[in-house]
């Protein structure tokens, strides 16, 4: 049975062990590097962490890490990571991104034509061939070859995806450890679980996550008034302060809510071209990939997405699906980085093997199982070969019950409608960003249908992305469908409840399934987020499908729904049981 069996303590070796009985010390000097990135020549402002001993005689290897979106090189996680790995013997080389702290150039959403071939350029300092604006030089770290320093990268989000994007141009990296990042920035900002997909992306525009996608960017736009650097090439145009030009237009035709062909045609191209999904045919470093199950930013259908293109294409990866991500999540035990807690958690006790094995070399290291995630239903970390494969149908019936075999569906139609306001409730991602309580999700009586199973005879362990398939009647939808505008097409939002006996419903890590439907006319099938979650005895689930949620945009008009079925047509939702069965 997938993830029955716990996940065993590694035993660290080398560098990684060396501290046991204390913090090996270091030094930490302050660099600048001037790059030139997107046209621009600008500064890099960085933190080098030397252990002591580390010389040209006794080499050692490096850690290159950067900060999160909004933060820099002094962000509690970020510059933990220049501490802890430097307490454990290695050279770390902590920066702050381009457009971030004191560093210069435009954000540019970690595009590898200008970040990765910034942090390239640290990677050349860490090989000892270019020396920092005040002549230090770095003769300490292990080489590979000539000009080929022994490097990994670690991070998180902003911080996750720069480690590709430096890998795609630079195959000097050797070892990436990404942590809850993005596949399709274009999906992650709009997305659209159905339709031709390539990874998690699709051919029709998305869903817009107006929530997250303005909150990042006044973020960005707002560091001046935040007291940023007033490096100049840090500002852009008096319409777009600190991002470059193509990325205030893609947010700007989000927000619009008018989605003509050409337009959005333009705009996927851009968010997908500075995104892993267009470039991991390059990344050639193996790859640790940790993602978070709680997570409304990037779900773990992208981390998932890219660990199968790194595998299908060669590349050594591995994956573990961590409690934590940008919805919060932490659990006791798990990594958390601003504590540098590497040695302790099974997260960081899996980094410290994959860059022992990688940076140290040591052959012998065991770097863990190839997937792995938190349970929070019993000790330790479940294993699997794989990600769980779907394995359980469940159809839909017309009397609103949910069903494992076809037999049993009723005949019969159900309908909703949205409003022209948002009826539904998953997550306000502003409320976290700024702290304040949020309330428990919702669905609005007219505007949604669930559909029921009979309550669970024993526990069942769901780990992995749901899938349904659907068929609607929209009447409405179907005579504005072809306008050449996507935003005249049909919205919905799918997602799976655990509804409690009590009758108290809970969406798991409040994740749902935004869907722009390319035509109502025909059946589609809808990719679910991954989840990890028990449903114990006594619970049911609720498959259902509403006409909105207030962290996204929604449809144009109103758009009354009909879902009909039928013994031989009906909606399947699949799911990968690991173990129990939906009866």
């Amino acid at each position: 049975m997938a993830g029955a069996a716990l996940a065993a303590p590694l035993v660290l070796t080398g560098a990684a062990s060396a501290t046991a009985a204390g913090t090996a010390p270091y030094t930490v000097t302050p660099l600048e590097f001037t790059v030139q990135a997107g046209g621009r020549s600008c500064t890099v402002d960085a933190d080098l962490y030397r252990p002591a001993g580390a010389d040209a005689q006794h080499p050692v290897p490096a850690v290159l890490a950067t900060n999160g979106f909004g933060g820099s090189k002094s962000d509690g996680s970020t510059d933990a990571i220049g501490k802890a790995f430097a307490s454990l013997g290695y050279v770390g080389l902590v920066y702050s991104g381009l457009g971030f702290g004191k560093s210069g150039c435009l954000i540019t959403l970690d595009d590898p034509a200008i970040d990765g071939r910034a942090a390239a350029g640290l990677v050349d300092f860490l090989a000892g061939t270019r020396a920092a604006d005040d002549g230090t030089k770095a003769d300490f770290v292990t080489k590979d070859g000539k000009g080929d320093p022994r490097v990994g990268m670690i991070g998180g989000s902003y911080g996750g995806a720069i480690q590709m994007a430096t890998a795609a141009v630079d195959h000097r990296v050797d070892a990436l450890v990404p942590l809850i990042t993005w596949n399709d920035l274009a999906y992650a900002l709009a997305p659209n679980n159905t339709g031709t997909r390539k990874s998690v992306s699709s051919d029709t525009a998305g869903v817009f996550k107006w929530q997250w996608t303005n909150g990042f960017y006044l973020l960005g736009e707002g560091q001046t008034l935040l007291g940023a650097s007033l490096d100049p090439s840090r500002f852009g145009s008096l319409t777009c302060l600190h991002f470059a030009p193509r990325a205030c237009d893609t947010i700007r035709l989000l927000n619009s809510g008018r989605y003509p062909a050409d337009r959005t045609a333009a705009m996927l191209d851009y968010a997908r071209g500075v995104s892993p999904v267009d470039y991991l045919g390059g990344v050639k470093a193996p790859t640790l990939l940790v993602q978070g199950q709680a997570d409304t930013l990037f779900n773990l259908n992208e981390a998932t997405a890219t660990y199968r293109t790194l595998k299908a294409q060669g590349t050594t990866a591995k994956m573990i699906w961590q409690a934590w991500g940008h919805s919060g999540g932490q659990a006791p035990g798990e990594l958390d980085l601003s504590q540098g807690d590497l040695e302790t958690s099974y997260v960081g006790q899996r980094v410290l093997a994959w860059f022992d094995r990688y940076l140290q070399h040591r052959q012998n290291t065991d770097t863990g199982p190839e997937f792995a995630y938190y349970r929070d239903w019993k000790s330790g970390y479940g294993t699997a070969a794989a990600v769980p494969a779907l394995s359980q149908k469940m159809y839909l019936s017309g009397d609103g019950k949910l069903v494992d075999n076809r037999s049993e569906v009723t005949r019969g139609s159900r309908q909703y409608a949205n409003w022209l306001v948002p009826t539904s409730h998953s997550e306000s991602s502003l409320a976290g960003l700024i702290g304040l309580p949020d309330p428990a999700p919702y669905d609005t009586k007219g505007t949604y249908l669930g559909w029921t199973s009979a309550p669970l005879t024993a526990a069942v362990d769901v780990v992995g992305a749901p899938k349904a398939t659907l068929k609607v009647v929209s009447p409405k939808t179907e005579r504005v469908q072809n306008s050449g505008d996507a935003a005249d097409k049909l919205v919905l939002f799918a997602k799976v409840y655990d509804v409690a006996p009590d009758g108290t419903r809970t969406l798991v890590n409040r994740l749902v399934s935004p869907v722009r439907v390319p035509d109502v006319t025909r059946s589609f099938t809808v990719q679910l987020p991954g989840i990890v979650h028990r449903y114990e005895a006594g619970h049911r689930l609720e498959f259902a499908i509403a006409a909105s949620d207030s962290a996204y945009l929604g449809n144009r008009g109103i758009k009354p729904v009909t879902v009909v079925s039928a013994p031989g047509d009906t909606g399947v939702l699949e799911l990968p049981v690991v173990g129990g069965r939906v009866e």
